[in-house]
């Protein structure tokens, strides 16, 4: 490490300020839609729209801010992330139509991607062993429950103040997030001269993302074989060849793909992907309950009350199975669990009340499920990062969660909305729900397959980079 300085619990909570604000303005906007179209005067498309952008840009710009932080610093990016979610906070509170309300989430989505990989990177910094995987459960905490619970609150915060105060209450705690991580010194890798940056990298990688992510989050609504939607999966496989081939032939890269030679860091990887795939799941079974069996959007909302208040409670319980058994198995039984929490989900043959009580259980599970596996995962892809590359693997890591999330909500509200279009809401619930089952398959098999047995017991010796030697910090 650079200094002899030790994370503290009020480093920890500080991060968590973080990671909670990015739910506050994700997840939150999702539930206010009907009263900022309302307000604002602006069609549904526009918030739609809106809503998008700023996992649109965090999911364009994290690996390059990880990147940007192991160079100059991972508070320094921490610290840039908290003031763009205040003005972009600010943006929506002051907002009379649709031009800050773009920008707002514009910034909020950079916000989100200059937060996520610095803070882990910190914490990989300043925490070892033990320490490390309680902090890790923290952030998974704020990541995996922030989403659960900026919800709930943004949609009471709404309800009683307004959904301007949602924003508000986001610069409060960015601000607040601030405070608490003044006093951590600063961390970044050993300073090799002159700043060099792959910019050449960054823009191949941005265009090639942007692609993506428009084909995953609009090839449902474009049509999958329009000219549109077929161009723009050609330049998202011509992008990712050229930009291979780019940083394969340069020093200064913007992803260094050595760090896939490491399986633990690759399994945590895709696996995480494919977990976070199945949030497809929350698309198809709150449609089906509303559509197909009548609840209102509360009651559909209360169903994955459970799911909530269990993420929540088994995430520090997952940190503790870790330390005992290791990575691998806490993180096999998470994928398990979740699969068949929303395996269940799909019997859409029952009646009206026992599919109810299945559907909440299956909720339980769900979050049973991802509680486990979330500080196993998180610090299984940590530990197997080199030091000097931490928050670049982290960037990579997180931006593997949103395109897992977006890929598995076009997928699944596509299967579902097929086979909907005929009328047969209880088949389309259980294919959409099958193709989730599916991506908790394979998540099981990427873990048995690429993390070995003794991956998280060995935190507390040197860490080793994909080359296989020791890490130096």
């Amino acid at each position: 490490m650079e200094t002899s300085y030790k994370g503290t619990d009020k480093m920890i909570i500080g991060i968590v300020f973080g990671v909670i604000t990015f739910w506050l303005f994700a997840q939150a906007m999702v539930n206010v839609v009907p009263a900022v179209q309302k307000d604002l005067g602006i069609s549904l498309g526009t918030v739609n729209i809106a809503i998008s952008l700023s996992a649109l840009f965090s999911g364009m710009f994290i690996v390059a801010a990880g990147g940007l932080a192991d160079k100059i610093g991972r508070k320094k990016i921490a610290n840039i992330g908290f003031i763009l979610s205040i003005i972009g906070s600010l943006c929506l509170v002051l907002t009379q139509g649709s031009t800050l309300l773009i920008i707002g989430r514009v910034l909020q989505g950079l916000s989100a991607a200059f937060i996520m990989p610095s803070t882990i990177a910190l914490m990989k910094a300043y925490f070892e062993g033990k320490d490390r995987q309680r902090a890790l459960s923290f952030w998974s905490i704020g990541s995996w429950g922030g989403s659960g619970v900026a919800s709930f609150a943004g949609g009471a915060i709404a309800t009683y103040l307004g959904w301007r105060w949602i924003f508000i209450f986001s610069i409060i705690f960015a601000l607040i997030g601030m405070f608490l991580l003044k006093d951590t010194p600063e961390s970044k890798q050993k300073s090799t001269g002159t700043f060099k940056f792959d910019y050449a990298g960054l823009v191949i990688f941005v265009i090639t993302m942007l692609a993506l992510n428009v084909f995953i989050t609009y090839g449902a609504d474009l049509g999958w074989t329009s000219p549109l939607t077929i161009g723009l999966l050609i330049v998202t496989i011509i992008g990712l060849i050229v930009f291979i081939k780019v940083e394969k032939s340069k020093k200064v890269v913007l992803i260094d793909f050595a760090v896939f030679k490491n399986k633990p860091y690759t399994g945590a990887t895709i696996s995480n992907f494919l977990l976070n795939a199945i949030a497809g799941t929350l698309v198809v079974a709150n449609t089906y309950v509303q559509v197909g069996r009548g609840f209102n959007s509360f009651q559909a909302g209360m169903l994955s009350l459970g799911y909530l208040v269990v993420v929540l409670a088994m995430i520090r319980v997952g940190e503790k199975i870790l330390q005992k058994v290791g990575a691998k198995l806490p993180m096999i039984w998470g994928a398990l669990i979740t699969t068949i929490g929303v395996a269940i989900m799909g019997l859409t043959f029952l009646p009206d009340f026992t599919y109810t009580v299945v559907v909440f259980s299956g909720f339980v599970l769900f979050g049973l499920g991802l509680g486990l596996y979330a500080t196993p995962s998180t610090d299984t892809s940590v530990s197997n990062a080199p030091a000097d590359k931490v928050g670049e693997a982290a960037g990579v890591y997180k931006m593997a969660s949103s395109l897992g999330s977006a890929f598995g909500v076009s997928i699944s509200a596509t299967a579902y909305g097929a086979i909907a279009a005929n009328g047969n809401l209880e088949t389309a619930a259980s294919v959409g729900i099958i193709v989730n089952v599916i991506f908790g398959v394979l998540s099981i098999l990427s873990i048995i397959f690429l993390v070995p047995s003794d991956a998280g017991k060995t935190s507390n010796s040197p860490e080793r980079s994909p080359a296989g030697n020791p890490v130096l910090e």
